[in-house]
């Protein structure tokens, strides 16, 4: 049986519907999964294993059977490690299938089959009595159903359908309560990952100033958390405006709603300032008298900065303001927190929530639109006066807003159909367009603007000019690594883009603005934060998992193992083990090609440490003084320590066998690699090997050709 999946086309820039194995969908989750995070997440495991402790302990201590029921069981991890504590019986419900499957088999190996029972059901399908799941309620629940917003897997509603039929009342619960803190802060930086700027463009009449739309100004933006690793901000990028606040706390052992509701603080700023940021997190308290506690605080506000541990399941929150508002030092005020059953937000009051009635207000919606259009680097992107100052020409959505309409011509169709009579019969001299394209999830599906030039290649004066002229694409080998919490770089980006060349005709492609020539670039990068998302667990707390380490493999092995991952390594500390290297070159001067393009070779790594990854980014050359990166923005320190563009998701091709981190230093020291660029599909192969010796070179790269090969013609 085949099934139908959503992949955007590079060559289009449209999304389209290709036919997949039937188990494309099975292995897609599991590979992209967090499982191995979360297995790896040795506070986490710590402290639900003491929470579980202490409940199945007071339980017995009155006298009574311990029965548990698991929510969301996952590997059966926490039923495990409640059978362990001396619970009576489990209940773990898993709606995933295979991830119900694994569980099973996992229970079984590690010899717990005859004490829990997995139940492959919604936890609001699970039935109660006699011919029911479960024989009668349960009296301790444990759960792990959060995200980084705490409410936004859908905590809430289970919570509320668990209290009411499958629990006993006034049952312990692990973890016991959360609570959701907050800071209020002023940041142009996050702000500008919210709101458009006034783009400021230098020109011989001096200094224009292009404003956004007052309907975008006025937008209160979209309602969806911005989640990110809050330690990787640096504190130089906002002023604290406020204490961190307690928002709200959640009892998960008594009755919970779902309902939407709104809880007020009280606070005095500490400054005065524009208050446009709220920064969020939440904690977990594993028993009823707080002293079991898994925190996701930033490291200034963790109790023990030292001993952080670093997670990617479960982040930090950015949200915004839905306007920025002026605040005065000691001028008291109100920060409200607002929340559904799976979205939080919030609001800043001047007035006693109970005597102002806007605070209950409905949550934010988007009505202008960009904040659909655009993700959150997308704003910081164009935000960035950098990057203006090499792109002279205005978004646009902001033309009538600047009273351009009779300076510029908006043909509002695709490339392909553009005629003559588009043009008014003439040709153009100057072809302008950043490749950017909100369908693109990897550094080359940008390349669209290529087939784009492609297309309108007929409409193209003698000696026009292509702006991007060039890309190229890029690589680099890197290590992850656990950086100091706080310990962040500030890094200084130059550049400009300066051109004084009189032509006939603009042609400004939609979604673009100014490039010239663009290139990609490959780097092997080294970071053990991110690589424990695909790192292989073994044994968890005392409990054998291969089996879901092997599911993982198998998963990967099917497909995402020879594929490239979109990650913001801005948020993840790594660094270069080898020398970034140019592998691909496309010329935007000339057409697309008909035949591939292939490289393929070695790269001798220049520093000591594990290889986790390659990564690659595009180039883009403005002119062939100006480039625009988005990857590096700068040569590597003398340790390695790399600065990433905040704006773009870099591509991380993980190496696999994942390195051992107990193992010492002095492993493979050259990776090889095969790349190929299919003009029909628009998409790379490619493969990367870790060689153990000098003697293996030859003979890898053989393989990897061969390899790469296979794996495009069955991509297609």
């Amino acid at each position: 049986m085949k099934i139908f999946c959503s992949r955007a086309n590079p060559t289009t820039g449209s999304v389209e519907w290709l036919e997949e194995d039937e188990h494309y969908d099975f292995h897609q989750e599991i590979a992209r999964s967090s499982y191995a995070d979360m297995l790896h997440d040795k506070d986490r495991n710590v402290k639900y294993y003491q929470g579980i402790r202490a409940a199945v302990s007071r339980v017995k201590d009155r006298g009574q059977k311990a029965l548990v029921l698991d929510i969301g069981t996952g590997t059966g991890l926490l039923s495990m490690m409640a059978v362990t504590a001396g619970a009576d019986f489990c209940y773990a419900i898993e709606v995933f299938k295979p991830m119900a499957d694994a569980a099973v088999k996992i229970v079984e190996k590690n010899g717990f089959s005859d004490k829990i029972k997995v139940i492959n059901k919604h936890s609001t399908e699970v039935t109660v009595g006699p011919e029911g799941d479960m024989p009668c309620r349960a009296n301790i629940l444990v759960t792990e159903l959060f995200d980084t917003e705490l409410i936004g897997e859908g905590a809430l509603p289970s919570y509320e359908h668990a209290h009411r039929h499958l629990v006993e009342e006034n049952c312990e619960a692990v973890p016991h309560r959360a609570t959701v803190y907050a800071q209020l802060v002023e940041s142009r930086r996050m702000w500008s990952w919210n709101k458009l700027f006034p783009i400021r463009v230098q020109t011989s009449l001096g200094e224009q100033v292009i404003v956004p739309p007052v309907d975008l100004e006025s937008c209160p933006g979209a309602p969806s958390v911005c989640d990110i690793q809050l330690n990787q901000v640096s504190p130089a990028d906002f002023t604290v405006l406020s204490d961190v606040l307690p928002m709200f706390s959640i009892d998960f052992s008594k009755q919970v709603s779902s309902s939407a509701a709104c809880h007020s603080r009280q606070f005095e700023p500490w400054t005065s300032g524009r208050a446009q940021v709220v920064l969020s997190w939440w904690d977990i308290e594993m028993d009823p008298e707080g002293k079991i506690k898994c925190t996701m605080a930033p490291f200034w506000a963790h109790s023990d900065p030292e001993e952080m541990q670093w997670r990617d399941h479960w982040m930090q929150c950015v949200y915004f303001l839905p306007q920025e508002e002026p605040v005065v030092q000691g001028s008291a005020l109100f920060l409200v927190a607002h929340h559904d059953d799976y979205c939080v937000w919030y609001s800043l009051q001047r007035t006693s929530p109970e005597k102002n009635e806007r605070v209950h207000q409905m949550r934010p919606v988007c009505d202008c639109q960009a904040h659909l259009l655009w993700n959150r680097p997308r704003f910081g992107e164009i935000n960035d006066q950098d990057r203006t100052d090499r792109y002279v020409q205005a978004l646009r959505t902001i033309f009538k807003a600047n009273h351009l309409e009779d300076k510029i011509n908006i043909i509002e169709k695709r490339p392909e159909l553009l005629t003559n009579e588009d043009l008014q019969g003439r040709k153009v001299s100057l072809l302008l367009g950043e490749p950017f394209f909100t369908t693109s999830l990897l550094p080359w599906h940008n390349l669209y603007f290529w087939y784009v030039r492609t297309a309108v290649d007929q409409h193209l004066g003698p000696g026009a000019v292509v702006i991007p002229q060039a890309a190229s694409l890029h690589a680099v080998v890197v290590e992850f690594r656990v950086g100091h919490p706080g310990d962040v770089a500030e890094k200084s980006r130059g550049g400009g883009f300066a051109g004084n060349s009189k032509m006939r005709l603009l042609f400004l492609l939609p979604h673009f603005p100014v490039s010239w020539r663009a290139g990609v670039d490959g780097a092997a990068p080294s970071s053990q934060d991110l690589w424990r998302i695909r790192s292989p667990c073994g044994d968890c707390e005392g409990f054998d998992v291969h089996i879901m380490d092997d599911m993982i493999k198998h998963a990967l092995d099917f497909r995402e193992s020879r594929e490239a991952e979109p990650h913001p390594l801005w948020e993840y500390p790594c660094r270069s083990l080898s020398e970034p290297w140019q592998i691909l070159t496309f010329d935007f001067q000339q057409p697309v090609p008909l035949q591939p393009l292939c490289a393929e070779g070695t790269v001798e790594l220049r520093r000591p440490g594990r290889s986790h990854a390659a990564v690659l980014w595009m180039e883009y050359h403005l002119t062939p003084e100006c480039a625009l990166s988005t990857g590096l923005l700068e040569p590597a320190d003398p340790e390695g320590g790399c600065c990433w563009n905040p704006h773009c998701k870099q591509a991380v091709y993980f190496f696999s066998p994942a390195p051992d981190p107990r193992a010492p230093l002095g492993g493979p020291r050259t990776v090889s690699y095969a790349v190929e660029f299919h003009p029909d599909t628009g998409d790379i192969a490619m493969e990367f090997r870790c060689l153990a010796s000098v003697l293996h070179q030859l003979v890898a790269c053989q393989d990897l050709r061969l390899d790469t090969r296979q794996l495009s013609q069955s991509s297609s």
